[in-house]
Protein backbone atom coordinates (compact mmCIF):
# COMPACT_ATOMS: atom_id res chain seq x y z
CA UNK A 1 0.00 0.00 0.00
CA UNK A 2 1.13 3.45 -1.12
CA UNK A 3 1.57 5.85 1.77
CA UNK A 4 -1.07 8.40 -0.30
CA UNK A 5 -3.02 5.30 -0.08
CA UNK A 6 -3.25 5.73 3.91
CA UNK A 7 -3.94 10.08 3.44
CA UNK A 8 -6.99 8.77 1.63
CA UNK A 9 -8.52 6.13 3.80
CA UNK A 10 -8.33 7.62 7.10
CA UNK A 11 -8.84 11.16 5.38
CA UNK A 12 -5.45 12.30 7.16
CA UNK A 13 -3.21 15.68 7.01
CA UNK A 14 0.32 15.21 5.69
CA UNK A 15 2.56 17.27 8.29
CA UNK A 16 5.55 15.35 6.99
CA UNK A 17 7.04 14.46 4.46
CA UNK A 18 4.99 14.68 1.53
CA UNK A 19 7.19 14.40 -1.03
CA UNK A 20 7.65 10.45 0.21
CA UNK A 21 3.56 9.63 -0.63
CA UNK A 22 4.24 7.04 -2.99
CA UNK A 23 6.51 5.34 -0.67
CA UNK A 24 5.41 1.59 -0.48
CA UNK A 25 4.66 0.09 3.09
CA UNK A 26 3.46 -3.37 3.66
CA UNK A 27 2.96 -3.64 7.85
CA UNK A 28 1.45 -1.58 10.07
CA UNK A 29 1.39 -1.14 14.49
CA UNK A 30 -0.94 0.51 16.60
CA UNK A 31 0.35 1.22 19.78
CA UNK A 32 0.70 4.08 22.36
CA UNK A 33 3.37 1.59 24.56
CA UNK A 34 6.69 2.69 22.93
CA UNK A 35 8.02 -0.22 24.86
CA UNK A 36 5.84 -2.53 23.68
CA UNK A 37 7.23 -0.95 19.70
CA UNK A 38 10.49 -1.91 20.93
CA UNK A 39 10.12 -4.77 22.42
CA UNK A 40 7.61 -6.86 20.46
CA UNK A 41 7.59 -5.41 16.72
CA UNK A 42 9.62 -5.65 13.83
CA UNK A 43 9.28 -5.42 10.29
CA UNK A 44 6.26 -2.55 10.89
CA UNK A 45 5.93 0.59 8.32
CA UNK A 46 3.79 2.54 9.57
CA UNK A 47 3.22 3.28 13.52
CA UNK A 48 0.11 4.49 14.17
CA UNK A 49 -0.27 6.06 18.16
CA UNK A 50 -1.47 8.70 19.73
CA UNK A 51 1.56 9.74 21.74
CA UNK A 52 2.56 13.05 20.38
CA UNK A 53 6.55 13.33 21.62
CA UNK A 54 9.77 13.59 20.10
CA UNK A 55 10.08 9.76 21.63
CA UNK A 56 7.74 8.34 18.80
CA UNK A 57 9.66 9.63 16.23
CA UNK A 58 12.91 8.09 17.89
CA UNK A 59 11.28 4.52 18.18
CA UNK A 60 9.80 4.78 14.49
CA UNK A 61 13.64 5.71 13.09
CA UNK A 62 15.42 2.49 15.74
CA UNK A 63 12.28 0.44 13.76
CA UNK A 64 13.06 1.60 10.59
CA UNK A 65 9.85 2.80 10.28
CA UNK A 66 8.29 4.80 7.22
CA UNK A 67 5.33 6.55 8.23
CA UNK A 68 3.66 7.55 11.79
CA UNK A 69 0.01 8.39 11.89
CA UNK A 70 -1.08 10.67 14.61
CA UNK A 71 -5.18 9.73 15.79
CA UNK A 72 -7.44 10.87 17.82
CA UNK A 73 -6.52 13.82 16.05
CA UNK A 74 -3.84 14.81 17.52
CA UNK A 75 -1.29 17.01 16.13
CA UNK A 76 2.52 16.95 17.47
CA UNK A 77 4.48 20.11 18.10
CA UNK A 78 6.68 21.63 15.78
CA UNK A 79 9.74 19.71 17.61
CA UNK A 80 8.46 16.34 16.59
CA UNK A 81 7.65 17.57 13.08
CA UNK A 82 11.24 18.69 12.34
CA UNK A 83 13.09 15.73 14.07
CA UNK A 84 10.45 13.68 11.73
CA UNK A 85 12.22 15.69 8.75
CA UNK A 86 15.64 15.40 9.82
CA UNK A 87 15.13 11.03 9.46
CA UNK A 88 12.54 11.53 5.99
CA UNK A 89 9.85 10.07 8.19
CA UNK A 90 5.98 10.92 7.13
CA UNK A 91 4.34 12.34 9.60
CA UNK A 92 -0.07 12.42 9.32
CA UNK A 93 -2.38 13.08 11.40
CA UNK A 94 -5.93 12.23 11.79
CA UNK A 95 -8.91 12.33 13.38
CA UNK A 96 -9.68 8.22 13.34
CA UNK A 97 -9.84 6.47 16.53
CA UNK A 98 -7.14 4.18 16.53
CA UNK A 99 -9.39 0.55 16.50
CA UNK A 100 -10.87 2.27 13.47
CA UNK A 101 -8.16 3.31 11.33
CA UNK A 102 -6.29 0.58 12.07
CA UNK A 103 -9.07 -1.83 11.24
CA UNK A 104 -9.72 0.29 7.41
CA UNK A 105 -6.12 0.05 6.95
CA UNK A 106 -6.47 -3.78 8.32
CA UNK A 107 -9.52 -4.55 6.05
CA UNK A 108 -7.74 -2.55 2.45
CA UNK A 109 -5.05 -4.75 2.64
CA UNK A 110 -2.16 -3.53 5.18
CA UNK A 111 -0.99 -6.57 7.11
CA UNK A 112 -0.36 -6.65 10.63
CA UNK A 113 3.41 -7.59 10.41
CA UNK A 114 5.54 -9.63 12.56
CA UNK A 115 6.38 -9.43 16.00
CA UNK A 116 10.11 -10.45 18.03
CA UNK A 117 10.08 -14.26 18.92
CA UNK A 118 11.36 -14.66 22.29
Amino acid sequence: MKIKTIVELLNAEVLAGADKLDTDVHSACGCDLLSDVLAFVKEQAVLLTGMCNPQVVRTAVMMDMRCIVFVRGKVPGQDVIDLAEEHGLVILTSDERMYSACGKLYQNGLAAGSVIDD
